[in-house]
C-alpha cells in the first residue's frame, strides 16, 4: 500500500508525546535511624509501608516519604527481670535498646479498624497495638504484663515469627461473633528471662473480654509442649498461612548436625494435634535457612528458600548460600506421610526403616491406628501421636549457588516467567529467572546499599513494579527492571532481562503488558527468548547509487510486523525529510533524494553511508544503510593517475580522457570515453605513461636524459606541446619533451638533458616523474620514479665505495684533496683497483678466557666489501678468531668467536682481506681467571643476598660475557666488576642446602675450590615490639624470630601516600640469630603512612602478618621548656631533686627505658615517665656545659631521633656562710684530729679480719667446686639413664597410648573427689511403686532448675544457712553441674551471673582475695566448668606430658629406698619427705618368667637389696602390666651380683634430682602455657570475662586481674591436675611420688604469682630446687596472659557452639535423677527458707515458683503442702 506524507512538524510533536521524554524511573532511598532495621510491612490498601528498627518505628507513603516517626525505646529494663521493672528489686536494670521483633497488620472486622501489631525485645517481649493510620495512637498496651503476655524473645540475636489467623470460636460466646482472631507465634529459645515459654505458642488478639487480656498465652488457646526448651532451640525464620494450615520454617540442631525443618499446624487445631515437620534438605550442604517467600511457581505454590551453608557443626552461617524451592503440594504430601506413618504404622515405612518420630522429648509414640485415621482425623486428636517429625527429608536441587551469602528472598510472576529477587549481607539485590524446580538463571544484580546485609523482609509494591529493600539502616525503592533505560532495540535484548522486550511499532523496550499490540506475532520480541533478533534489513537494492541522480531504493525486512489497512510506513534517509514507502509483504519501496539534498561527502572521502530508516509514525523500525558516491571524488583523490582510479574503482564510474572528468555517465561532453573495469577492459584503455626508456639511475651533478614511454596517447588531439615534470622534495622540474610515435602505437618521450642536484645523506633518492600535455597531467604508472644517487653520501672508504653495486658507477677516486668516492666519469685520476690495507681503531674486549667462547668485536676501515672477505682471516694473539655473520657490517665492523688457546698469551689482532693486512696496535690478552674466595657464604632460599666474589683477572672478557650461577640458579651482576672483585645478588631458590659457585666467562666456567653456598630456610619474624612510634621516628623495634642473622641488609620500610613519597627506610642492626633491633624511620606529618615491612633480602614480612595488628604512627610528643614563664632565665635547681619536665603524649609512643636526658655532659637518670609529666634525677654536682656559647649546662631529653632542648640549668649553692670564731676553728681541730686517728685504728683491725675472711671464703668456694662437680657427673649419669628408660617408655606411649580416663571417671574424680560411691556411679534407689511419681517430681523440678531465677535463689538461700558447710557447697555445684551437663550454655550463664555477685562482694572488700578459695558455689561450679572444658586439652595435649613427668619421678624414686612405712624416700624432692639415714643398698636383678599361652618369656627387672616383699611384688607386676597385661601370670627367679650405690650428700642429691627431672617439669608447663598453638576457647573466653568485670567495676591494677585469673585457671584446675595426675590418668599414686608432685605444683604456684620470689639460706630444699627457673616460668605465664588478653575478642559464638557440642557429647554421661534426688535433699532440709525466699520475691511471685515448688515436694515425698 502507498504510506502517506507526514509533516516534519508533525513528527516532531509526536516525538515530544512518546514514552522516551518521560523520566527514567530510578532507584529511591531514604535513611531511617534505628539500626539495625528490621522488620517491614506494607498496607497496599491505605498506601503505607511500616519499619521497625532499633528504638524508632516508622510510618513511609509508598513513595518512601515519612509520614510519622515514633521512638520505642531505650527504656530502663533487664532480661533477668520481669515487668514492671522496680529498680529496687531489679538492680541490673539499665538503658537498654528496644529491638523491633514483631511488625504485623491485624485487619478490621466490619466497622472494628485495623491496627498494627508491635513486638519489641523489652519487658520480656510484650506487644502492643496501634493505628494503622496513626502509628503515634496507641490503641492496647499494658502497664502491668503477666507472664502469659510474654511473646518475643528480650535478645537481641534471637529470632521470632508470627501470623495473624482468624478461625470460629467454638468454646465462647458474645464478644465479636464466632470470630476469634489469634496470633501464631514461633520464638526461639534465650537463656535469660523466662525459661519456659514453648517454641511455638498461640496468643489472643481479640475479643478480649475481662479477665482475658490480649497477646496472652492461654491454656485453652494451645502451645507446642517440649521436655526441653534448651534442647529444642528452633531458630525460626518464617511463618506463612497457606490454605487451612499454618506453616513455620526454622532450623535446630539434629544430633550433631543443624538442619532446616518446615512445620505445619491445621488453623482450627488449638491443641497441636496436628503439628508435624519434616527436615529440608538444599543439596550441596546447604543447611541453615535464611529468609523465605511462599510465591508461585508455574501457576503452583511453592516455598522459596534462601539456604547457606553453616560453619562445621555450628548455627553460624557461611558465605556460601543457594536458592531452593519447594512445592507447597509436596510438602504437605511428605508431611501428610509422616502423619499417616505415626498413626497407623507405627512410624515405621514399608521396609521397616523409620519414616516418621515423635519429637521434642515428649511422652507420646507413634501407633497402630486404624488406616483411615488420618481421613477421619486430618488435624489429629487427643488419640493420636504427637508432635510428629517426619525422618525422610524433602529434597531440592538448589536452582541457583551463591558465594555470597543470600539473606532475602521475594517473588513475582512476569509473563507466566516466575522471577525471584535475592539480597545478599553484601547490600546487593540479585536477580533470578527460575526455570524449573531444579534451575534457575542468575540474569541481573544492582548494588542498593554497599556493604549492608539485605532484610529478611523483602517486599513488592502492589503493582509489582518496585521492590522495597530494608538494609541496615535505609529503605529503597528500587524497580524490578530497567527496560526504559535501554533506548533501543539491540541494547533491549542485549540486557537480558525476562521482564524486557522491545516493542517494534512503538519503540521501546517495554514489559510485556505495555506493549499495545503484544499478542501479535514480531509485535514483541523477548530480551531473554535467545532466538530473539531486532527487525533488520535483510537487503537494500541498490545498495549504492550515485549522489548525482535520484532512483527507487527497495527495502527487504523479513521479520516486518503486520499492520493495519489504514496505517502505513516512510523511509527517512539520514537527517532528511521522510518519504512515503509502498509496501508489499515483506518488500518496501522508496524514492531517494534528489541530489541538492544530500548532505556534502566527508572530506579526504569519494563517498558516504547514509542510515535509511523504515519509519512507523515517529517510531524507527529498522534502519539500513545505502551509500552515496561521487566519482569525481575518485579522480580528484587520486591526481597522479586519475583516469586507472576512475575506471578501477568498486563504484560504477567512466573516465572522459578529453574533458578529465570521470563520471557516472555512460557518455561525455566530448564523446570519447573509458567505461568502467566492469563493463570493458577498462585500466588499459587509459593514456597512459607506463614507463621509463632510459635508466632509472641518474647521478647527481652530471646532466642525463630521462627519455619515457606512454601509450593510449592518441586520443589527444590538439597542438598542445608535451612537458616532463620531475618532483624532487615538493619542487617540479619541468623538462620540455619531444615525441616519437612507435610502430606499436606507443609513444617515446625524450625529456630535455638536465643536471639534478640535490643534497642527500645517504646514496639515493627517489623522484617523482611524469607527463603533461597543455594543462592536462597524464596518467603514470603508480611505481615510475628517477633513482637520483651520490656516490660520496655514506661512502667513507674504499671498501664502502667499492661495496656499492656496479650499475651505480661509483669508484675510489684517489685524488686531492683527499681520497673520495666518487661517479666514473667524474674521477680526475685513474680509479683504485685495490683498497688500502685495514685499519683497526677499536677492540673490545680486550682479554678472554683461554677456553675462547666469547665474541670480540673489532671496529676500523677497508675491513673487507662483504662478509666472505673477512671469512678465514681474523686472527686474535695469533689464534684463529672465526667471524659472524650477524655482526659484520661492511668495511667498519667484525665480529668474531673467540677460539680456545690453550694457554695464557698476549698479542694482535690481525685482519686480512685479500693480499691486504690491518693489525691493531693494542693487544688482546688470553686469561686464565680464578676465583678464591666468596663473602658471605649463606643466604636466605629467598634470595637478595650481596655476594662478593674474590679473584684475579676476574674482568676477562666484557661484563655481558660474565654470568654467576649459585647451583642453577642465577645471581645477578649488581656492580661494575674489576679484576679482583665480582657482586652479584642471589636470586631465590626451591630448596636449602650447599650449592657449588659457578662464574661464566662466556662459555667457560670457574668455581670456587671446597667452597660453596649455603642457602639457609627463610628468616622469620615471630615478635615485632612495641606496635607505635611518632613521626620523628628513631624508635627501636625490638624484633625476635628465627634465621635472623642470615640476612645481609636488614631494612624497615614505611610505605606513605602521596606517591611521590613513596617509602622511607632505616637499616636494622642483628644482634643473633633470633634477635634484631630496628630503628623506626622518620616520617613526615603532611604524608599519610599506608603500612609498614621489614625487607629482609628478598623476603617482605609485613608488620600487620606477625600478630595481625598494625603499625602506628602518631604525632610526635611535646615537651615544654623547664622554665616556662622566663625562657631567658635558667632554670634554678636545688641538689637533692629531681627536675619536672612537663609535656603532652609523652607515653603514647615511648616508654621510660627508651627516653634518655642529658644535663650537659652527664645523664639525668630518667626515673618516671607518664603522658605529662618527665622525672629525670641529676647529678649532686653542677655538669659542666657541651656547648660553647653558655657556660651552664642544658638539659636535653632524646627520644628515637627527636631531641628536644629545654633550656640552661643553674644549681643553688650556699657560699656566703657566716665567719667562724678562731676558737671554734681550734676546737674543731683538735676534734678532727681525734676521729681521725679513731679511723686509721678501725681500718687496720678492719683490714686483717677481712684478710682472715677471704682465707675462708676461698676454702668454702674449693668444697662448692668439688660438690658442683660431684652433682654434676651424677646428674650427668642419672639423666642419660632416665631419658634411656623414657625412650622406651615413649615407644611404649606411641603404642597403646597414654591411660587416660574415660570422661565419666575423670568426672567423677574431679567433680566429687574423695567420694567412694559418686552420685555419677548410683542408681536412684526408690520403690517401684513410687518410682514413676517421684521422676515425674524431678522431671519437674529440672525445669525449675532451669529457671534462672530459682536457681540464683535457690543457691544464695542455702548460702545464707548456718548449717549450710563449706563441703556442702561443693557437693551442690557438682549435683547442679550433673543436673545441668546437657545445658552447659545455660549453666554457664548463671555461673557468670553468680560470679559477677561475687565480683560486687569482693571489690567492696578486697579485690585481690576473689576466687583465693572454695568457699561459695560458684566457685566449685568454676571448677567443675574448667574441668568439662578443658578434658579435650588434657587428652590431645597435656595428657601426654605429664603422664611422662609422673613416669619420671616414679623411676626416680624407685631408684632408691622407700620407707615401706613412713612413705619417705631416698631420692625426693621434698625436704620433709627425704628418708635422711644412710643406708647401703645395691641393685638386683630379677629375671621374671612370665606365662603368655604356652609359652614363657623370660623379663628382667630391676629392684633393690632393701625393698619389701610387697614393694617388690608391686614393682614386678607394675612391669608385667606394662609388657604384657595385668592378668599374665608370672614367676621370677634371682639374678646376682647386685650393683653397690654411693653415699651421697642430702642437699646434693636432691639437687642432682631436680636437674634429671627438669626437661619433663619443662615440657608440662610448656605444654600448659604455651600460645603457640590457640590456648583453649574457655580459657579465652573467661579471661574476657575477667577483663570485663575489671573495667566494669573500675579496676586498673592488672596485678588484681593477674590474680583473679591466676586463681581461677592455674590455682583452681592446673595446680589440682599435677597434685593429682590420677584425676586424669589411670595410675597409682604413692605417698613418696606425692611428696615430688607438691614441689613442682608448688613451683607452679610460685610461677604464677606476681609477687617476687625470695630465697635466702634458710630457706628449705624446695624452695631452693626451682628458684633459677622461677623468673623464666613467670616470663612464661605473663606471655600466657598477655597473648590471650591481646588476641582479638569476641570468642562468645565460638563459645557457644562448644558449649553446644560438649552438652550432647558427655550428657550421657551423667546420672541426672540421682543428681537431682540429692538435690532435693537439699530442698527439704531447707524447705521453708526456700520457699520464703521465693515469695518474697516479686518476679518470683509472678512466675509462681514457690507454687511450682510445691508441686515437685508433693510428687517426690508426698510432702503435704497448700496447694
Amino acid at each position: 500500500m502507498l504510506a502517506s506524507s507526514i509533516p516534519p512538524s508533525l513528527l516532531l510533536f509526536l516525538h515530544i508525546l512518546s514514552p522516551f521524554s518521560q523520566p527514567v524511573d530510578a532507584s529511591k532511598h531514604v535513611e531511617l535511624k534505628g539500626a539495625p532495621l528490621s522488620h517491614l510491612l506494607l498496607d497496599p490498601g491505605a498506601g503505607h509501608i511500616y519499619v521497625g528498627g532499633v528504638n524508632n518505628l516508622y510510618q513511609l507513603t509508598t513513595d518512601l516519604e515519612v509520614l510519622l516517626h515514633v521512638k520505642t525505646g531505650p527504656y530502663r529494663d533487664s532480661p533477668e527481670c520481669l515487668p514492671p521493672i522496680v529498680l529496687q528489686e531489679c538492680p541490673s536494670a539499665k538503658d537498654t535498646d528496644n529491638y523491633n521483633k514483631l511488625l504485623l497488620m491485624e485487619t478490621g472486622q466490619g466497622a472494628e479498624p485495623g491496627s498494627l501489631i508491635v513486638c519489641g525485645s523489652l519487658f520480656q517481649g510484650i506487644c502492643e497495638k496501634r493505628s494503622l493510620s496513626n502509628i503515634s495512637q496507641l490503641i492496647y498496651q499494658t502497664s502491668n504484663p503477666v507472664d502469659t503476655q510474654y511473646v518475643a524473645a528480650n535478645a537481641p540475636g534471637v529470632s521470632t515469627v508470627a501470623v495473624v489467623i482468624t478461625t470460629k470460636n467454638k468454646q465462647e460466646g458474645g464478644g465479636d461473633g464466632d470470630v476469634l482472631r489469634l496470633m501464631l507465634v514461633g520464638r526461639s529459645y534465650t537463656s535469660k528471662g523466662p525459661g519456659d515459654i514453648p517454641p511455638i505458642t498461640t496468643r489472643r488478639l481479640s475479643p478480649v473480654v475481662p479477665p482475658r487480656r490480649a497477646f496472652s498465652q492461654e491454656e485453652e488457646l494451645g502451645k507446642l509442649v517440649v521436655g526441653s526448651y534448651s534442647d529444642y532451640n528452633n531458630h525460626f525464620v518464617k511463618a506463612v498461612v497457606h490454605g487451612n494450615h499454618v506453616y513455620f520454617l526454622f532450623s535446630r540442631r539434629h544430633k550433631k548436625e543443624y538442619r532446616t525443618y518446615a512445620s505445619r499446624l491445621c488453623i482450627s487445631d488449638r491443641s497441636f494435634y496436628s503439628y508435624v515437620e519434616v527436615p529440608l534438605l538444599c543439596q550441596g550442604g546447604y543447611n541453615l535457612a535464611q529468609g523465605a517467600w511462599l510465591g508461585n511457581h508455574s501457576g503452583e505454590p511453592h516455598l522459596f528458600v534462601v539456604m547457606a551453608a553453616g560453619q562445621a557443626s555450628t548455627p553460624v552461617a557461611t558465605n556460601r548460600s543457594a536458592l531452593c524451592i519447594y512445592g507447597m503440594a509436596e510438602l504437605d504430601t511428605m508431611l501428610r506421610r509422616a502423619q499417616e506413618v505415626c498413626y497407623t504404622e507405627g512410624g515405621q515405612g514399608s521396609g521397616g526403616k523409620e519414616e516418621a518420630y515423635i519429637e521434642y522429648g515428649v511422652s507420646s509414640k507413634c501407633l497402630k491406628l486404624p488406616k483411615v485415621s488420618l481421613s477421619e482425623y486430618p488435624c489429629g486428636g487427643e488419640h493420636t501421636p504427637n508432635p510428629i517429625a517426619s525422618a525422610v527429608p524433602l529434597k531440592a536441587t538448589p536452582i541457583v549457588n551463591s558465594t555470597i551469602q543470600l539473606t532475602a528472598v521475594t517473588t513475582a510472576t512476569e509473563a507466566g516467567h516466575t522471577i525471584a529477587f535475592l539480597g545478599d549481607r553484601k547490600g546487593q539485590l540479585q536477580k533470578v529467572l527460575v526455570i524449573s524446580n531444579q534451575s534457575g538463571h542468575l540474569y541481573g544484580s544492582e548494588l542498593v546499599d554497599s556493604g549492608s546485609a539485605v532484610s529478611a523482609d523483602l517486599l513488592l509494591d502492589e503493582s509489582q513494579e518496585h521492590v522495597y529493600v530494608l538494609t541496615n539502616s535505609r529503605l529503597s525503592k528500587v524497580p524490578v527492571s530497567s527496560c526504559e533505560k535501554q533506548t533501543d532495540c539491540r541494547s533491549c535484548l542485549a540486557v537480558r532481562d525476562p521482564y524486557c522486550g522491545w516493542c517494534v511499532l512503538e519503540g521501546r523496550c517495554s514489559r510485556k503488558h505495555q506493549c499495545q499490540r503484544h499478542l501479535q506475532s514480531n509485535h514483541w520480541l523477548w530480551s531473554f527468548e535467545p532466538t530473539s533478533q531486532c527487525v533488520t534489513v535483510q537487503s537494500l537494492q541498490p545498495a549504492n547509487h550515485s549522489k548525482e541522480e535520484q532512483t527507487q531504493v527497495t527495502l527487504s525486512v523479513p521479520q516486518l510486523p503486520a499492520l493495519a489497512k489504514e496505517e502505513s510506513l516512510s523511509c527517512i534517509f539520514g537527517l532528511l525529510p521522510p518519504q512515503p514507502a509502498i509496501v508489499m509483504g515483506n518488500s518496501i519501496t522508496c524514492q531517494s533524494p534528489a541530489p541538492e539534498h544530500l548532505p556534502p561527502l566527508p572530506t579526504g572521502s569519494d563517498h558516504m553511508i547514509l542510515p535509511v530508516s523504515l519509519m512507523f509514525g515517529h517510531v524507527t523500525v529498522t534502519t539500513g544503510n545505502m551509500t552515496f558516491y561521487d566519482c569525481m571524488a575518485v579522480s580528484r583523490l587520486n591526481q597522479s593517475s586519475q583516469c586507472l582510479a576512475c575506471v578501477s574503482s568498486v563504484w560504477r564510474c567512466n573516465w572522459c580522457p578529453l574533458d578529465q572528468l570521470c563520471t557516472h555517465n555512460h557518455s561525455c561532453p566530448n564523446q570519447h570515453i573509458i567505461l568502467n573495469h566492469r563493463d570493458s577492459p577498462g585500466p588499459t584503455s587509459c593514456p597512459l605513461v607506463y614507463d621509463l626508456q632510459s635508466s632509472a639511475l641518474v647521478p647527481m651533478g652530471l646532466s642525463a636524459t630521462v627519455v619515457l614511454r606512454g601509450r593510449n596517447l592518441d586520443v589527444y588531439t590538439d597542438e598542445a606541446p608535451y612537458v616532463c615534470v620531475v618532483e624532487i622534495e615538493g619542487s617540479r622540474t619541468n623538462l620540455t619533451a619531444s615525441v616519437e610515435k612507435m610502430h606499436d602505437n606507443t609513444h617515446t618521450f625524450t625529456c630535455t638533458q638536465h643536471q639534478f642536484q640535490h643534497p642527500v645523506s645517504q646514496l639515493q633518492y627517489s623522484a617523482p616523474v611524469y607527463l603533461r600535455r597543455g594543462e592536462r597531467r597524464i596518467d603514470a604508472s603508480p611505481g615510475l620514479r628517477l633513482q637520483l644517487y651520490d656516490c660520496s653520501a655514506g661512502q667513507s672508504d674504499c671498501s664502502q665505495c667499492r661495496a656499492v653495486p656496479k650499475e651505480y658507477g661509483c669508484v675510489w677516486c684517489p685524488g686531492s684533496p683527499a681520497p673520495s668516492c666518487v661517479y666514473s666519469q667524474t674521477c680526475s685520476s685513474k680509479p683504485a683497483d685495490t683498497c688500502p690495507p685495514p685499519q683497526i681503531t677499536k677492540v673490545e674486549p680486550a682479554s678472554g678466557p683461554l677456553e675462547g667462547g666469547i665474541l670480540v668485536t673489532i671496529t676500523g676501515s677497508n675491513l673487507g666489501m662483504k662478509y666472505e672477505d673477512v671469512v678465514g682471516g681474523v686472527t686474535v694473539a695469533g689464534i684463529q678468531c672465526l667471524p659472524q655473520s650477524k655482526g659484520y657490517k661492511i668495511s667498519t665492523r667484525v665480529v668474531c668467536e673467540l677460539q680456545p688457546s690453550g694457554k695464557q698469551k698476549e698479542g694482535p689482532i690481525l685482519v686480512t682481506v685479500g693480499t691486504t693486512r690491518g693489525r691493531s696496535t693494542k693487544m688482546f690478552t688470553y686469561q686464565d681467571p680464578l676465583l678464591q674466595d666468596l663473602i658471605p657464604n649463606k643466604g636466605p632460599v629467598s634470595g637478595g643476598t650481596r655476594l662478593t666474589i674474590k679473584g684475579r683477572q676476574l674482568l676477562t672478557g666484557q661484563t655481558s660475557d660474565l654470568s654467576a650461577f649459585l647451583g642453577t640458579q642465577p645471581c645477578y651482576i649488581v656492580e661494575e666488576v674489576n679484576d679482583t672483585q665480582l657482586v652479584c645478588q642471589t636470586g631465590s631458590s626451591n630448596r636449602t642446602g650447599l650449592v657449588p659457585v659457578r662464574v661464566l666467562f662466556g662459555k667457560a666456567e670457574r668455581t670456587i675450590p671446597n667452597v660453596t653456598f649455603h642457602y639457609l630456610e627463610d628468616p622469620v619474624i615471630t615478635s615485632a615490639i612495641p606496635a607505635e612510634s611518632f613521626y620523628a621516628g628513631g624508635r627501636v623495634i625490638r624484633v625476635e624470630g628465627r634465621n635472623l642473622d642470615v640476612v645481609q641488609q636488614p631494612i624497615i620500610s614505611v610505605w606513605v601516600e602521596p606517591l611521590e613519597v613513596q617509602r622511607v627506610s632505616e637499616r636494622c642492626s642483628i644482634l643473633s640469630s633470633s634477635q634484631m633491633t630496628c630503628p623506626t624511620p622518620r616520617v613526615n606529618p603532611e604524608v599519610k603512612v599506608k603500612g609498614v615491612w621489614f625487607q629482609l633480602d628478598n623476603v617482605r614480612v609485613h608488620y600487620e602478618s606477625i600478630k595481625g595488628k598494625s603499625f602506628t604512627y602518631y604525632p610526635n610528643p611535646v615537651l615544654f621548656p623547664i622554665n616556662r614563664e622566663n625562657l631567658d632565665v635558667p632554670f634554678r635547681f636545688k641538689p637533692g631533686g629531681v627536675i619536672a619536665v612537663e609535656g603532652q603524649d609523652l607515653t603514647r609512643a615511648m616508654s621510660k627505658e627508651e627516653v634518655k636526658a642529658w644535663l650537659g655532659d652527664q645523664e639525668c637518670d630518667v626515673k618516671t615517665l607518664d603522658s605529662t609529666h618527665l622525672y629525670c634525677d641529676p647529678p649532686e654536682v653542677q655538669p659542666l656545659s657541651v656547648d660553647d656559647s653558655h657556660e651552664l649546662p642544658s638539659l636535653k631529653v632524646f627520644m628515637g631521633n627527636l631531641q628536644v632542648d629545654l633550656g640552661l640549668v643553674q644549681y643553688d649553692s650556699n657560699s656566703l656562710l657566716p665567719a667562724v670564731p678562731l676558737a671554734a676553728q681550734i676546737g674543731l681541730g683538735a676534734g678532727a684530729a681525734v676521729i681521725i686517728l679513731s679511723v686509721l685504728v678501725i681500718i687496720l683491725m678492719y683490714r686483717r679480719k677481712s684478710k682472715q675472711a677471704l682465707r675462708d671464703y676461698k676454702k668454702v668456694l674449693l668444697q662448692l667446686e668439688t660438690l658442683e662437680i660431684n652433682v654434676g657427673d651424677q646428674c650427668r649419669k642419672e639423666f642419660t639413664d632416665l631419658m634411656t628408660e623414657m625412650m622406651d617408655l615413649s615407644s611404649d606411649v606411641g603404642g597403646p597410648g597414654v591411660p587416660l580416663l574415660d570422661y565419666r571417671i575423670y568426672a567423677e574424680r574431679v567433680f566429687f573427689p574423695g567420694q567412694q560411691t559418686a552420685p555419677l556411679s548410683r542408681q536412684l534407689d526408690l520403690p517401684e511403686s513410687r518410682r514413676q511419681t517421684v521422676e515425674q517430681g524431678l522431671q519437674q523440678l529440672n525445669n525449675l532448675l532451669n529457671n534462672r531465677l530459682f536457681l540464683t535463689r535457690f543457691i544464695h538461700t542455702l548460702e545464707a544457712q548456718q548449717g549450710f558447710s563449706q563441703r556442702d557447697r561443693g557437693y551442690v555445684a557438682s549435683l547442679l553441674t550433673m543436673a545441668l551437663h546437657d545445658k552447659l550454655e545455660y549453666f554457664t550463664e548463671v555461673m557468670k551471673s553468680l560470679l559477677q555477685d561475687l565480683v560486687q562482694q569482693y571489690v567492696a572488700k578486697n579485690p585481690k582475695l576473689m576466687l583465693r578459695r572454695t568457699e561459695t558455689v560458684v566457685e566449685k561450679m568454676l571448677t567443675n566448668w574448667m574441668s568439662i572444658c578443658l578434658y579435650s586439652f588434657l587428652k590431645e595435649v597435656a595428657g601426654e606430658p605429664l603422664y611422662m613427668l609422673y613416669r619420671a619421678i616414679k623411676y626416680q624414686v624407685d631408684k632408691g629406698p622407700v620407707d615401706a612405712v613412713t612413705g619417705k624416700a631416698k631420692r625426693t624432692l621434698n625436704d620433709s619427705h627425704l628418708l635422711r639415714e644412710d643406708i647401703e643398698y645395691c641393685s638386683v636383678t630379677l629375671t621374671v618368667l612370665v606365662k603368655n599361652g604356652v609359652e614363657v618369656q623370660p623379663c628382667p627387672v630391676k629392684v633393690l637389696d632393701t625393698d619389701t616383699i610387697t614393694q617388690v611384688h608391686a614393682c614386678l607386676y607394675g612391669r608385667a602390666v606394662s609388657i604384657f597385661n595385668a592378668f599374665t601370670p608370672f614367676g621370677y627367679t634371682l639374678s646376682l651380683p647386685c650393683d653397690k650405690y654411693k653415699q651421697i650428700h642430702t642437699r646434693e642429691l636432691t639437687a642432682w634430682l631436680s636437674g634429671t627431672l627438669q626437661k619433663f617439669v619443662d615440657d608440662v608447663f610448656v605444654a600448659i602455657l604455651s600460645t603457640k598453638r590457640p590456648p583453649p576457647i574457655a580459657v579465652r573466653f573467661f579471661f574476657d570475662f575477667l577483663d570485663d568485670m575489671a573495667e566494669k567495676h573500675g579496676i586498673d591494677d592488672p596485678e588484681t586481674v593477674h590474680i583473679w585469673k591466676t586463681n581461677s585457671l592455674p590455682l583452681r584446675f592446673w595446680v589440682n591436675i599435677l597434685k593429682n595426675p590420677q584425676f586424669v590418668l589411670d595410675v597409682q599414686v604413692t605417698d613418696s611420688i606425692d611428696a615430688v608432685l607438691s614441689v613442682i605444683a608448688q613451683t607452679f604456684i610460685d610461677s604464677c604469682t606476681t609477687s617476687e620470689h625470695k630465697v635466702g639460706r634458710d630457706s628449705p630444699v624446695n624452695k631452693l630446687l626451682y628458684a633459677r627457673e622461677i623468673p623464666r616460668y613467670k616470663q612464661l605465664v605473663e606471655r600466657y596472659y598477655s597473648d590471650i588478653h591481646s588476641a582479638a575478642s569476641g570468642c562468645y559464638q565460638e563459645m557457644n557452639s562448644t558449649l553446644t557440642e560438649l552438652s550432647g557429647s558427655f550428657a550421657s554421661e551423667m546420672n541426672n535423677l540421682v543428681a537431682l534426688h540429692e538435690l532435693y535433699k537439699y530442698i527439704n532440709k531447707y524447705y521453708d527458707q526456700i520457699i520464703m525466699s521465693l515469695e518474697e520475691d516479686s518476679s518470683g511471685q509472678k512466675m509462681q515458683l514457690a507454687y511450682r515448688l510445691q508441686q515437685v515436694a508433693a510428687l517426690v515425698e508426698n510432702k503435704v503442702t497448700d496447694l
